[in-house]
């Protein structure tokens, strides 16, 4: 049947240490040397990752706060414009005013000038419309 050849089965196990220890050198130290390195540049990704969320979050924070600056900004130069033209409104009507009550004052003047002007002129013919009176009063 089956014989067991010492010489044969030493020289298969020396074939199969040889074997092993080639592939180990070749094949399986290279390949864990590679995995290792390869688990490291992840946790290395990784903690990076960590601290970028945390540059971002930052940067987000400072863009809020530059965004709330702004509009603080833009909301007091508003009010520094409208409060300005408030007070450029505000002269022009005053100024309107004023040379609306002197053309109002120039009126009221000429008006009573005028006024006096009539009554001295019905004043001077007063005598005439007395005469005119006497006259029709003397015909009837």
């Amino acid at each position: 049947m089956l014989d067991i050849n010492p010489l044969l089965l030493g020289l298969t196990l020396a074939v199969f240490l040889v074997l092993i220890a080639l592939l180990n050198s070749w094949l399986y130290n290279p390949l864990l040397s590679y995995m290792e390195k390869r688990d490291a540049d992840i946790k290395k990704d990784l903690s990076e990752v960590g601290s970028n969320d945390d540059e971002i979050t930052s940067l987000h924070a400072q863009a809020d706060k530059i965004i709330s600056d702004a509009k603080a900004e833009a909301t007091a130069l508003r009010e520094k414009v409208v409060s300005e033209a408030k007070e450029l409104s505000e002269s022009k009507i005053e100024a309107k005013r004023a040379e609306l009550a002197k053309k109002f004052a120039t009126f009221t003047d000429a008006l009573n000038e005028e006024k006096e002007g009539l009554n001295n002129a019905l004043l001077s013919e007063v005598p005439l419309f007395k005469e005119a009176i006497k006259a029709k009063i003397s015909k009837i």
